[in-house]
């Protein structure tokens, strides 16, 4: 039979509280332990040369860890090729997926030509996923001496670090020159997209005092659009040139500035070129003549007039 304890070996009632509580304790002090270890790594870190002393530790740890990339997957890149693309994420597959950087990677994403923004994603199955958002040139905007890139919306194209493989590429883009052509070139472009006839004679447009174009053709010749009508001016011009071949003919200036007159200068013809000396037969000698062939110079009338000239070289 069991004794009854007597009062005197009751615990307190501190002792029942600190009894109940004693499994929220423990784990406690686990986490005060962590967060002051982790603390003092960071600040430990933090000191010059840290990261030097700790490198060759963090290597060997990483090479021996059995994650590491399988697969590196981009997506998006139309106009960067794919070879700048690793080498600015600085890895491969079989590398350690812990010793990639995905902020640096980005950054090193960031400057290729033509990128406007990339996403990197890193998973612990060790595939990396690169989103890339390219912003393609539309036109070549000469201004000021300079030559850039621009998109559709007229803003320029980020081709820091482009080569000259890279810009021969871009050769063929519309050549729009002038201030505000940027800014008004879409609309001129498509249109010129839709005549391809006209667009083919066409190498540069010129924004005249940011209100209207001029068409620069390959034969030196130039169009004058009117203001606020490029387009139906454009239409109209591919019409006539179907029917006339004007892009053809030897032609200085087109004015369409005026919806019901056309307005065409011609280019003027050439000169017949001049005989050359040494030909097969001299000429003979004008009885009473200079030599050469030549007619004497007659002396001026009583009158003052001069005589009408004749048939040199052919006898009175």
């Amino acid at each position: 039979m069991r004794v009854p304890s007597s009062p005197s070996d009751r615990p307190s009632r501190f002792g029942l509280f600190a009894r109940r509580q004693k499994r929220l304790v423990r784990p406690l002090f686990g986490v005060l332990f962590l967060a002051a270890l982790g603390g003092g790594g960071y600040l430990y870190l933090q000191q010059p040369g840290a990261q030097e002393r700790l490198a060759p530790l963090r290597d060997k740890v990483l090479s021996s860890a059995p994650l590491r990339i399988t697969k590196i997957q981009v997506q998006g890149a139309q106009l960067t090729s794919d070879s700048a693309i690793h080498k600015a994420l600085g890895v491969s597959v079989g590398d350690p997926v812990l010793n990639f950087s995905v902020s640096e990677a980005r950054d090193r994403l960031n400057a290729l030509p033509f990128v406007d923004h990339v996403t990197v994603e890193r998973h612990l199955s060790g595939e990396i996923t690169v989103t890339i958002t390219e912003r393609p040139p539309f036109a070549v905007w000469q201004h000021q001496g300079h030559f850039e890139l621009i998109d559709k919306q007229g803003k320029r194209v980020p081709d820091q670090g482009m080569t000259g493989k890279d810009a021969e590429a871009f050769t063929k883009l519309p050549l729009v020159v002038g201030d505000g052509a940027n800014d008004a070139a879409a609309a001129l472009i498509d249109a010129l997209g839709q005549e391809p006839t006209v667009r083919d004679h066409v190498i540069a447009a010129v924004r005249v005092s940011s209100r209207r174009w001029n068409l620069t053709l390959r034969n030196g010749a130039t169009v004058l659009l009117p203001e606020g009508e490029e387009i139906p001016a454009i239409h109209r011009l591919a019409k006539l040139d179907a029917t006339t071949h004007l892009l053809d003919r030897p032609v200085v200036l087109i004015d369409m500035r005026l919806p019901d007159r056309l307005t065409i200068r011609e280019r003027p013809p050439q000169p017949d070129p001049a005989p050359q000396s040494g030909t097969n037969a001299a000429p003979a000698n004008v009885p009473g003549g200079a030599p050469g062939g030549h007619a004497p110079q007659q002396p001026p009338s009583q009158s003052g007039s001069t005589p009408p000239a004749g048939r040199q070289g052919s006898p009175a």
